[in-house]
């Protein structure tokens, strides 16, 4: 709950309003002056920096596009939400924003996304390292080599850049990966613990320190990356563990880093991410069974443990009907989520034959019941080239990609957002969130299709918006404006 303003801050609130009053009468007279039929400015788009009380004149996902709506806020919550009551003038009614008929919906989530490894194919410092293959090997050695270079100025700099981006975007919540490692030691850590501070009234950044490197192979069989990850998972401000099994040399390496990272988790209370099984070769056993057996020999569930998190598991694409079944079964009561990352998985999985492959969500959630969403990723290297900061990119992506084109699908793409653009890519990384519904209670988390003069092309349902959204959007977290 936010603590109450102080007499000072109330006053100073005051004199601000005050001041942009007199500036809005000023600017009404020479707007008025210059064309007698232009609309002067609305107050509360132009000073939404406050908490705001209520949004006016909103279209809202479930109810029908002809009727508008006004959701109160209180304390950073939804109050209420009732029919949209007419008002001649709004402008000087601070703490109201006029949604002029724009749909609200859910704020979005990146529930997997790289924030030390983002831009570098497009930042000056890292001109040199350009794509010839564009396969996963290449990636992995250009990263490596940026790395490097890495400093705290481009570190800050890049991240600080995706979080601007993102809440642009609607984002208000992201599990940010930073890898520790024997290159980089705590340099990403660093940076990424600094910016979830900066940024922690605009957006919720979980830090994932994560083991990107092998844990148990190399020339000290990991016996240094162990001990720097011991280290960061006990850094304040890390919220979260992960590794990449894969990356190790033999599948007894793998088991060694599941049993390794899981206990880290579950001894420090802390979600555990894994990338697993990011491969697509049939012949192979995905490490998916295995790592449910270490992690529920472990009682998992009654030790309290966290949520899971699976990203990748692009093996599993080429799972049967039965194979599906089963990993229903297996999963069981562990508060498993799973995390298809299509941009990045289409650019790099692919066989000999050109099969390409990425976790089918929409499936997995309407046919069996699965914890699924879909995230971005990476943004702007090696390992993704294409796309942007905007988790609905991935989610019209997928109305392709899935054959997800029906109402039911484009709000099962939009709320599987959650783990992918909204409710349940927080879900998927433990986060609360708003629902569709937009319910008394929820947290007042939103984000504010389109522009106030976009007339009929304004987006008026879920459908639309997964197909195009568009790129002018406003930003509300817990009932305060942070991107406009």
């Amino acid at each position: 709950m936010t603590p109450p303003t102080s007499r000072y801050q109330d006053e100073a609130v005051d004199n601000d309003i005050a001041k942009l009053h007199l500036a809005n009468e000023l600017a009404d007279k020479a707007v008025r002056h210059a064309n007698p039929r232009a609309l002067p400015p609305r107050y509360s788009d132009v000073y939404p920096s406050g908490p705001l009380s209520k949004i006016a004149g909103v279209r809202l996902p479930h109810q029908p596009s002809s009727t508008l709506w006004d959701v109160a806020i209180e304390d950073g919550r939804i109050s209420a939400v009732e029919p949209h009551q007419q008002c001649s003038d709004r402008r000087h009614m601070p703490g109201v924003l006029n949604g002029s008929n724009r749909l609200l919906a859910p704020s979005l989530c990146h529930a997997h996304i790289h924030l030390d490894k983002c831009f570098l194919l497009q930042d000056p410092k890292f001109s040199d390292l350009q794509l010839e293959n564009g396969d996963f090997q290449e990636a992995m050695d250009m990263t490596g080599k940026a790395k490097e270079r890495f400093e705290d100025d481009d570190l800050m700099r890049r991240g600080r850049q995706l979080i601007e981006e993102s809440i642009h975007y609607g984002v208000t919540v992201m599990r940010a990966f930073v890898e520790v490692d024997g290159g980089v030691r705590f340099k990403c850590l660093d940076a990424g613990l600094k910016l979830k501070k900066e940024f922690e009234d605009r957006c919720e950044i979980q830090i994932c320190a994560f083991a990107q490197l092998p844990l148990f192979s190399g020339s000290d069989g990991g016996e240094e990356a162990r001990s720097l990850m011991t280290e960061a998972t006990h850094r304040e401000g890390v919220d979260v563990v992960g590794s990449t099994p894969y990356v190790e040399q033999d599948e007894v390496k793998m088991k060694m880093n599941v049993r390794w990272i899981s206990m880290m988790a579950l001894f420090n209370e802390k979600p555990l991410d894994l990338h697993l099984d990011y491969f697509l070769d049939e012949s192979r056993t995905p490490l998916v069974w295995s790592a449910l057996e270490i992690i529920k020999g472990r009682n998992w569930v009654e030790n309290q443990g966290k949520q899971i998190t699976m990203g990748h598991c692009t093996r599993l694409t080429r799972f049967k009907e039965e194979e599906w079944q089963r990993l229903k079964q297996e999963i069981g009561n562990l508060p498993v989520a799973f995390v298809g990352l299509p941009t990045s998985d289409l650019f790099m999985m692919r066989t000999s034959e050109g099969l390409r492959g990425t976790l089918p969500v929409v499936e997995m959630i309407e046919q069996f019941g699965f914890n699924a969403a879909i995230a971005v990723n990476n943004v702007g290297n090696a390992f993704t080239p294409q796309g942007n900061c905007d988790p609905l990119a991935i989610a019209s992506l997928g109305v392709g990609l899935y054959q997800a084109g029906t109402k039911e699908g484009a709000e099962t793409l939009y709320a599987s957002s959650l783990q992918t653009v909204s409710a349940r890519a927080k879900d998927a990384i433990g986060c609360e969130s708003t629902s569709l519904e937009i319910t008394v209670g929820e947290p007042a988390d939103f984000v504010l299709f389109d522009r106030m003069d976009t007339g009929w092309r304004c987006r008026k349902s879920i459908v639309e918006v997964v197909c195009d959204a568009g790129s002018a959007r406003q930003t509300i977290r817990r009932g305060r404006v942070t991107a406009f």
